[in-house]
């Protein structure tokens, strides 16, 4: 049977011991003393463990005359703080082999263990192109190690974007990237003008390397004449005409057989033509060959003001005796979207509305409005203009934008559009103001025909009263009869004048 059970440090002495059927009992003097203690299992547990504690374990049983040994090896594991890269090189030659850098991780038990990656692949040690080199150091006071990684790398052309970190455990350093240096394997000529290369014209040339720093100065060889340009990879050729056709090239200074080469052809016999509207300008005619002093030009085209419809091709037709010789040239007038007329009206149904905006512009403009609707209806775009309608039932009013653009800009133009049931009480509104108005005339009219009747009996009291008096004096009826019809002449003209004036 079971007497007792001791578990002890070896080399250092007893931990505690415990009888059987009784509580452990710590023996332990040292700093053990109060960090150790057995489970119920008769585990041992200690507490607040260091790298000190690394060290070999012996459980002892005692089983009456038989005693038993159970040695264990207790290992202390730290992770390391963090990872870094440093010593990073200035750049990278292709086919030079080059410290990358230096990766390192501290304050680890064991030491940690440095992998390096590229673009999150881990690179592998071939010590030819990728050579790895690591080394531990151990803290005196701590016991923690830091381990330390250099990359020596041989870089590629690809490498220019490549995202270098490296790792211990789960944890990764920050990404790097290097500047890839390569010299100059090929060089391309390109020819840089806008539209036709056309007689007047200004053509550029720019040499492009594909090296790393690309070369800052360059040979450039016009029809056999040798430009050298510094800091800069381009030239322009000013003001070119039909003999500028030929072949260029460029070279690198200091190779001048890294070069490239490009035959330009200088276009005369078509001539495209592009102006904003209401630009002034005079065409400018081209002839293909030369024509002796008494060669005819027949007609020669004019504008003082160009429009869209002046847009075409236009021919020139030279004549001396019998020959013959015609040039042609295509005419196009471009101009920023305008919008002419924006206007609204009810649709026939009395149910809807119906927009209406009119533009002009080239290209051909689009048109977009601000609000949802249904049957778009968009006209032919002839000469620059077009006419584009749109159908809505607005339920409350509305402040409509019209918008046209094209690659040269945009115009825009609003309309207030009220709802259909605000237009119907407004009519009501207004045939309610034409009644109370008619109203107001037919009392007028009324008033100004009283006064005339008052009026017209006033010259009628009057006359009565100068008959009579006439007769006192004995005057003759006949002279009465002839300033009663003076008087009733006069009546007359006021009544014309107060109807006149009730016409009014």
């Amino acid at each position: 049977f079971i007497t007792q059970t001791v578990l002890y440090l070896q080399d250092d002495g007893d931990l505690l011991t415990q009888l059987k059927d009784q509580d452990a009992s710590v023996i332990a003097t040292d700093k053990y003393k109060d960090r150790v203690s057995m489970a119920e299992n008769s585990s041992l547990l200690i507490a607040a463990a260091t790298l000190k504690d690394e060290k070999t374990f012996t459980c002892m049983v005692v089983a009456g005359a038989d005693i038993s040994e159970y040695p264990v090896k207790l290992l202390i594991h730290k992770a390391p703080t963090g990872v870094e890269i440093t010593a990073l090189a200035t750049e990278l030659e292709i086919g030079k082999p080059t410290q990358l850098g230096q990766c390192s991780t501290s304050d680890a038990n064991p030491a940690a263990s440095i992998t390096w990656f590229k673009n999150k692949k881990p690179l592998v040690a071939d010590g030819k192109g990728i050579i790895i080199s690591s080394k531990v150091k151990v803290d005196e006071v701590t016991g923690l190690t830091t381990t330390s990684s250099i990359l020596q790398y041989t870089a590629e052309k690809g490498d220019t974007a490549a995202l270098f970190t490296c790792g211990a455990l789960n944890t990764l350093s920050s990404p790097v990237s290097f500047t890839v240096t390569y010299p100059t394997e090929r060089i391309s000529l390109h020819v840089i003008s806008k539209g036709p290369l056309m007689e007047g014209a200004n053509v550029t040339l720019k040499c492009k390397a594909d090296g790393n720093p690309p070369p800052t100065s360059f040979n450039f060889h016009i029809l056999g004449k040798v430009v050298k340009v510094e800091n800069s990879d381009s030239y322009t050729v000013t003001d070119v005409t039909r003999e500028s056709t030929g072949e260029y090239k460029c070279s690198i200074i200091d190779n001048a057989k890294m070069e490239d080469s490009k035959n330009i052809t200088i276009n005369c016999k078509s001539l495209f033509i592009y102006r904003y509207l209401d630009q002034w300008f005079k065409l400018l005619i081209i002839f293909v060959h030369s024509f002796q002093d008494n060669g005819k030009l027949d007609s020669r085209p004019t504008f003082d003001k160009l429009t869209y419809s002046d847009s075409g091709k236009y021919e020139v037709v030279v004549t001396m005796g019998p020959l013959i010789k015609k040039a042609s040239f295509e005419l196009v007038v471009e101009g920023v979207p305008v919008i002419r007329r924006v206007a609204k009206r009810r649709g026939e149904d009395g149910q809807h509305k119906v927009l209406t905006c009119e533009a002009e512009g080239s290209p051909k403009p689009t048109v977009a409005w601000s609000v949802n609707g249904t049957s778009a209806d968009e006209s032919p775009y002839v000469n620059g203009k077009i006419t584009h309608k749109l159908t809505i039932v607005p339920t409350v009013n509305l402040t409509v934008v019209c918008t046209v653009s094209n690659e040269l800009g945009q115009d825009t133009r609003t309309i207030n559009v009220s709802t259909l049931f605000e237009e119907v009480r407004m009519d009501k509104q207004d045939s309610s103001d034409e009644g109370d108005t008619t109203k107001l005339v037919v009392g007028v009219i009324v008033g100004l025909l009283l006064a005339t009747v008052v009026v017209g009996l006033a010259y009628w009291l009057y006359m009565k009263k100068s008959k009579q008096g006439s007769w006192k004096t004995g005057e003759k009826e006949d002279g009465s009869t002839e300033e009663s019809k003076k008087l009733e002449e006069k009546i007359e003209e006021k009544l014309e004048e107060n109807s006149q004036k009730v016409e009014v």
